[in-house]
């Protein structure tokens, strides 16, 4: 009896093949999950999008020189219950920010915190973080 035909075979791989970018896209693998950097600095973008809203800060480096590190963040979803709106943050803004750091060194994270002009403090999360999400009222069924 046969199971299955070379093509539905076929068509099974390269679905599966396919599928393999959604993974990594939602690896952390690339963010150091055993270190925390804080880095103070002006908005340069911020992006409120789907499937992970971001932004970039301009930073002066130990060496004196300006670097723009660019830092993931949750979806829009998961950071309005922190307070986030897409107009929190604006081209020039003075921020002062958490994030875990990227393994290779460059300037860029994972969204921890942040602490705005004004000092008010937003948390949240990046993406995979869980322990930054709300923790839910009293009777609520957890996620």
């Amino acid at each position: 009896m046969k199971f299955f035909s070379p093509r539905a075979l076929f068509i099974a791989a390269a679905l599966m093949g396919a599928s393999l970018g959604t993974w990594a896209h939602h690896s952390g693998a690339m963010f150091d999950n055993t270190k925390e950097a804080t880095i103070t600095g002006t908005i340069t973008e911020f992006n409120w999008t789907n499937p992970h809203s971001s932004f970039k800060v301009a930073v002066t480096n130990a060496a004196g020189k300006e670097e723009i590190w660019a830092i993931e963040m949750n979806s829009p979803q998961n950071l309005v219950p922190q307070g986030w709106k897409r107009t929190t943050l604006k081209q020039g803004d003075k921020v002062t920010a958490v994030v875990r750091p990227l393994r290779d060194g460059k300037p860029g994270g994972s969204y921890m915190s942040i602490t705005l002009a004004d000092g008010k403090k937003l948390g949240g999360s990046g993406p995979g973080q869980r322990e930054s999400y709300p923790t839910p009222a009293a009777g609520a069924p957890a996620n």
